[in-house]
């Protein structure tokens, strides 16, 4: 179990020497994110993009890059295929994405050609330390896939899961959400999650413990858990929130990091290799704890 992300950081510490590859790395916060994890931890940045600009940037922050370790690009799609391409001969371990378009970078990514999709699906997972509960919070996916069926589901729980076993998790407990705890009907996740949660027990997905369908408040609170009579395992408990949909996912991460004082990190899985994305918006500490997400599962 993780608490926070000071023990996300002496997780990574641990880790052997780890080359990072920034698409579009003209960008302010991520090569001061860069900077403090160079303090750290033992790490090597290959900066993609503009090479004048990247330069001037990294004399203003005091950022020693040598001159090898910059690569000139001609615009977004450049920068993001030559990143990607880093990732492809196995110069970089972790992909960040830069000052440039998600869509953009993605698209590197994706390409049946010269991209780094495995195969499989891929999603967001976001780290939160939040100040209302004892350890990290894993949500699940926020980012990538905006409605997936059951079988899609169980693909994002798996990459969750495969992540959290390189962070040092056994048996990590997983809370498929919805907004009731019976299945109904009226809203398919419910289906989903109790579909979910018979595979778990049946072992097709294995390495986790699932539960599911499950409201929020249980899923946090044993009080919630005992006043509704609900019996459960995993009642303030829980390490993955699996989330019904990317609408879900992306307000509770927000919710949580705008008006309740949480932190956070996020990456994508499912591609050969990790990738830190974060909002172009992203200060450097967000920026930062997700490189250390990235690090600590390396």
């Amino acid at each position: 179990m993780l608490a926070n992300f000071e023990a996300l950081k002496k997780s990574a510490q641990g880790k052997g020497t780890m080359t990072i590859a920034v698409a579009s790395a003209e960008d302010e916060h991520s090569l001061e994110a860069l900077k403090e994890l160079e303090e750290h931890l033992s790490v090597r940045c290959l900066l993609v993009g503009d090479r004048a600009k990247i330069t001037r940037i990294c004399e203003q922050i005091s950022l020693k890059i040598d001159y090898d370790g910059i690569i000139d690009a001609q615009g977004e799609e450049d920068a993001a295929a030559k990143a990607v391409a880093l990732c492809v001969e196995g110069r970089a371990d972790i992909l960040m994405k830069g000052k440039l378009q998600t869509s953009t970078l993605l698209k590197a990514v994706l390409n049946k050609e010269t991209g780094i999709r495995q195969g499989g699906l891929m999603s967001h997972l976001a780290a939160l330390e939040s100040p209302a509960y004892y350890k990290l919070m894993f949500i699940t996916d926020g980012g990538i896939n905006p409605n997936p069926d059951a079988s899609q589901k169980k693909a994002v729980l798996e990459n969750a899961v495969t992540f959290l076993h390189k962070l040092g998790y056994d048996n990590p407990r997983v809370a498929a959400l919805a907004a009731v705890e019976t299945v109904s009907d009226k809203m398919p996740e419910t289906s989903d999650a109790a579909e979910l949660a018979q595979k778990n027990r049946d072992g097709e997905i294995s390495g986790c413990y699932v539960e599911g369908p499950l409201s929020f408040d249980l899923a946090i609170s044993r009080e919630s858990a005992a006043i509704k009579g609900v019996d459960t395992k995993i009642a303030g408990e829980a390490d993955i929130f699996l989330m019904p949909n990317i609408s879900a996912g992306n307000i509770m991460s927000k919710a949580l990091l705008y008006l309740g004082g949480a932190k956070m990190a996020g990456c994508v899985l499912g591609a050969k290799v990790p990738i830190v994305l974060t909002s172009r918006g992203a200060t450097s500490e967000e920026k930062l704890l997700s490189f250390l997400l990235c690090l600590a599962a390396g």
